[in-house]
């Protein structure tokens, strides 16, 4: 869950109360009411800058011009032009796709011996500046799946094979590798996605079902651990999930993690190509419970954006709307995510789009009180 931002937003009352002590009390308790101005700019400065409002904020507020919609769209840009706002790239983006486990993370070193200190920095380095340019460049957010490009030094770039980038600098790189598109093509996830001595379908099938699709499976039941390699140890691990999948207790959430799980074999636990597992070619092809196909990341990601595009946008819009707020979302939050979608499709679906309406909308701009 997205942790840090509700310290960050406890902080806010704080200040909000200081600047505004009789904003809330004049409110009888259990209703809802609209935040003062000075409210509005706390939440505003520690949802993109993870920090108290600037001068601007507070002359706005002072003024009572700050909830007018021209002059909070105009602060949003501001804000995401500031250097401050790096607070919120690093802290979604770390907390969204996971780069923070990256720290975490221990592969083992007679499994994967290219994996070191350097390999790791360079794993969160190139994700975070690929959703730093999703987000300057108002890209669609559906390029999360399938960008064309990112961002390497010569270490990274010699560890997926691609030629032609030298030195310890990283810069821009235009990808031909299709499955190398987006986050899914990306060490980061797929590490840590991974146990320390081998990839796992099953957490990265859970990961794209719970952070992309919103729909996550249920909590496995209580099964005997899977032997990757089977009894014999002649097993591929598509093989050996199969005879587990066999098990009837398993097979119902198998049947969803499964296919998208193994779409990324191809990508070992840390994210190296390869074409065989245990001296067996890897079968990346995929079959949803409802009879789609699909084959490798660069499949799965043209499933998601095709079929399943209003499900990854509502998905990214709570996530988006739970940082802000600093909590989890209700069923009673699911109108305002459609209407902040539904807003921001007008501007392609982007980041600062989704990002504006969010500021805009009853949610970030109301509050209910505590009944006690």
């Amino acid at each position: 869950m997205f942790k840090p931002i509700l310290i960050v937003a406890m902080t806010a009352g704080l200040i909000c109360s200081a600047v505004s002590p009789a904003s809330a009390q004049s409110v009888e308790r259990g209703t809802v009411h609209r935040i003062s101005d000075y409210e509005l700019a706390s939440r505003l400065s520690f949802f993109l800058w993870s920090s108290i409002p600037d001068d601007e904020l507070l002359d706005l507020a002072d003024e009572s011009k700050l909830r007018n919609p021209r002059v909070i769209e105009r602060q949003v840009e501001r804000m995401l032009d500031d250097p401050k706002s790096k607070a919120f790239l690093e802290n979604f983006a770390g907390q969204y796709l996971f780069i923070r486990n990256l720290a975490m993370q221990k592969p083992d070193p007679d499994a994967f011996p290219m994996f070191d200190a350097d390999l790791r920095e360079s794993f969160a380095k190139e994700t975070q500046l690929f959703f730093n340019a999703i987000v300057r460049e108002n890209r669609p957010v559906t390029e999360l799946l399938d960008g064309r490009f990112t961002y390497l030094n010569q270490h990274l770039a010699e560890f997926y094979g691609i030629r032609g980038v030298y030195g310890p600098q990283f810069r821009r790189v235009e990808l031909t590798d299709v499955n190398r598109a987006g986050i899914l093509g990306q060490g980061s996830l797929l590490t840590v996605t991974s146990y320390p001595n081998r990839t796992s379908v099953v957490q990265r099938g859970k990961w794209v079902l719970e952070n992309l699709l919103g729909t996550p499976p249920p909590p496995p039941p209580a099964v005997p651990p899977l032997d990757a390699h089977g009894k014999d140890g002649k097993m591929s691990l598509r093989q050996a999930m199969e005879a587990h999948r066999a098990d009837a207790v398993c097979a119902s959430c198998h049947a969803r993690m499964d296919p998208i799980g193994f779409a990324l074999e191809n990508f070992d636990g840390i994210g190296q190509w390869r074409d065989e597992d245990n001296g067996t070619p890897i079968d990346s092809s995929g079959k949803l419970p409802d009879g789609t196909t699909f084959s490798g990341a660069a499949g799965l990601s043209h499933l998601i954006i095709t079929q399943h595009g209003d499900e990854f946008i509502s998905t990214f819009t709570g996530k988006l709307l739970t940082y802000a707020l600093g909590r989890g979302l209700e069923p009673y939050d699911q109108p305002a995510v459609r209407a902040i979608m539904r807003e921001a499709a007008k501007d392609n679906s982007t980041v600062p789009a989704l990002i504006r309406a969010i500021v805009e909308s009853p949610q970030f701009q109301m509050r209910r009180n505590r009944e006690s």
